[in-house]
């Protein structure tokens, strides 16, 4: 099947973030998105602005030394998970019960656990330009994330 990309310039975090929340008002339970990009491309900008569109009242940060983090949104969980520390694809953490359960996960290093993301999931990627300013890359994996993308990008 042939996979879209969009790209998305930010000039701040704010505008990295404006996007991450446009897309969270769009999410349903169930939502699988997976995010890369070098340290300090903005990843962890990008959840927190995911999470403030979920309705989450909690400070965000990266879940690097834990593996994994949850919040409840006003509507469903988000789980935002750092597969970066994992030893290998099958070291299991209940993995499953995240990607298919019914809050929004969003998956850093997803390279890692490749084999355990299910076909439909949006994938985000992020690149540094400056200071400041990221390409962000959207690439969907199914139809339900191409329709989302080209509403929020609209």
């Amino acid at each position: 099947m042939q996979t879209s990309e969009y790209v998305f310039y930010s000039g701040s975090v704010e505008q990295t973030q404006a996007l991450a929340e446009a897309l969270a008002h769009k999410l349903t339970g169930g939502a699988v998105i997976t995010l890369s990009g070098d340290l300090g491309a903005g990843k962890t900008s990008f959840v927190q602005g995911l999470a403030r569109g979920l309705g989450v009242k909690r400070n965000v940060n990266s879940p690097t030394f834990t593996i994994i983090k949850e919040y409840q949104g006003t509507q469903f969980p988000l789980y935002h998970i750092d597969a970066y520390r994992l030893e290998d694809e099958t070291e299991d953490f209940g993995l499953e019960e995240y990607v298919y359960g019914d809050g929004v996960t969003v998956i850093e290093w997803p390279e890692r656990i490749a084999s355990h993301l299910p076909e439909e999931h949006l994938h985000i990627r992020i690149e540094k330009r400056g200071e400041t300013e990221r390409n962000i890359y959207l690439i969907p994996h199914g139809e339900r994330f191409v329709k989302l993308v080209k509403e929020v990008l609209a």
